[in-house]
């Protein structure tokens, strides 16, 4: 790490730093020299000028390390200021969107060329075999480690009556509303079913993403049967749309220590420190679990892939990073296949495949807070939960798992499928509401990391893992 002491570099900095504190310290109401739209904007132009004076002008540092930064300043940004750094948040968003936007063309694009350039239709069902029995083994052992823990650590066990009255009064209505996006009475038959769509262009306006790889991969299937001189073109065209889509990740990631300093310090000062204190134990037995499946990947890319464990964690980081601040699998997937690609040597080929469907059917990490979650509300309300319902607990988390989308806080609808399964009040969600944006970042970083594990062993058992472009460097 350089740092530079131009003076005249220092000096804007200061300024803009005091200049930034003024106003996010002070409320709104306060400053009648300014509307709300008008202080907002002077608010995350100032917060910007800072960050970008800090960044690239004082502070010459690798990419990595510069989001990592905006990560630590905005835990404290979130901890330090109270209401004006929500208005900081559209920074953040801005940052989001640019990567959402090329989700839908990048899995179309991706999928149907990897799929096409796998050629024979034997060899795509091979590695889709693979694949599948991955992602349902390791979703299978996270909600077997998080029931485990649940029924070891007892974390419903803790909570107080006053505690869960509170919990129950602030979150109940959030709750309902939660609920009230699910579609209701769908059986499992029609959800198979609604994989296959009546109209593709309808499925990528909606974002639908398990209709459009569906479509990509029916597309990529029929590519390889028709002749090659017919079927050249239409992989060409998509082979250069998903190289654009790429080169836009890589513009967008530049932005990226800005965004996550927004994403951390809002969801930093939105949760707070006092209700993570009344739910500890709870949190830390999620938090827990998860951490003991981060060793897990490393050791399964070492075993099936034969890559080094530090290899593959100082490879992965960069997803993990976006991952964390963004709780969007589908979000963070232009980063991960970049990362699995350039930093762990996966071909082009196997990621192309693999990364797609893990961010979509791929949640280890929701299964395992779905495990902990489910058994800690059945012990707040005092229900035992035998052998047989936590078995349910299981398959059902699998099932559920396939059918949801890779988006924030999607967790919480498929925890409400369990519930419902296995006869717990699901009311009980409202007691863990309150740090579920929390643990949603700890969660989506693990399914991340996970589907990136899927692509070394795929690629592996394949022949097609490479030696690395670069070992993360500058990233």
């Amino acid at each position: 790490m350089k740092v530079s002491f131009e003076w005249k570099t220092i000096t804007v900095f200061i300024f803009a730093l005091i200049g930034s504190l003024f106003l996010l310290l002070l409320p709104a109401s306060s400053l009648t020299l300014f509307s709300g739209p008008a202080l907002k904007i002077l608010r995350i132009v100032l917060v910007t000028v800072t960050l970008v004076f800090l960044f690239e002008r004082i502070l010459t540092l690798e990419l990595f390390t510069k989001i990592l930064l905006g990560m630590i300043l905005g835990v404290i940004a979130g901890l330090v200021f109270t209401t004006g750094i929500y208005d900081v948040k559209a920074i953040g968003t801005a940052f989001l969107r640019m990567i959402q936007m090329i989700v839908v063309p990048l899995v179309l694009a991706s999928l149907l060329v990897g799929t096409a350039s796998l050629g024979d239709p034997k060899k795509l069902g091979r590695i889709g075999a693979k694949t599948f029995a991955y992602y349902l083994s390791t979703t299978a052992i996270a909600i077997c480690v998080g029931l485990i823990l649940a029924n070891i650590f007892q974390p419903g066990s803790g909570l107080s009556p006053e505690v869960q009255a509170q919990l129950m009064k602030n979150f109940t209505g959030e709750f309902s509303e939660k609920v009230s996006q699910m579609s209701q009475g769908k059986d499992p038959v029609e959800t198979l079913l609604n994989i296959i769509p009546t109209n593709p262009l309808n499925s990528l306006n909606q974002g639908a993403m398990l209709q459009i790889i569906f479509f990509a991969i029916m597309i990529g299937v029929a590519l390889t049967l028709i002749p090659k001189e017919k079927a050249q073109p239409v992989i060409a065209f998509f082979d250069g749309l998903n190289d654009v889509m790429i080169k836009i990740v890589l513009l967008a990631i530049k932005i990226a220590p800005y965004g996550v300093f927004a994403l951390i310090a809002d969801a930093v000062s939105s949760f707070g420190l006092e209700i993570i204190f009344s739910l500890f134990k709870y949190t830390l037995v999620v938090v827990g679990g998860l951490l003991i499946l981060s060793f897990f990947y490393p050791m399964i890319a070492r075993i099936f892939g034969g890559m080094k464990p530090m290899d593959f964690a100082r490879g992965i980081r960069p997803a993990q990073i976006i991952a964390f601040s963004t709780s969007s699998s589908a979000a963070t997937l232009p980063v991960t296949m970049e990362a699995a690609e350039d930093n762990l040597g996966v071909s082009n080929k196997i990621a192309s495949f693999v990364l797609p469907l893990g961010a979509t059917i791929n949640m280890d990490g929701t299964a395992l807070y779905q495990g902990v979650a489910a058994v800690f509300i059945a012990q707040v309300y005092g229900i035992p939960l035998g052998i047989g319902d936590q078995l349910i607990i299981v398959l059902t988390a699998i099932l559920a798992s396939i059918g949801t989308a890779a988006a924030p806080g999607v967790g919480l609808l498929m925890l409400v499928m369990i519930l419902k399964q296995v006869g717990i009040p699901l009311e009980g969600v409202a007691l863990i509401l309150s740090v579920d944006r929390l643990l949603d970042m700890f969660r989506t970083t693990i399914n991340v990391t996970s589907d990136a594990c899927a692509s070394v062993v795929v690629a592996a058992s394949e022949g097609q893992l490479e030696e690395p472009q670069h070992k993360s460097a500058g990233i």
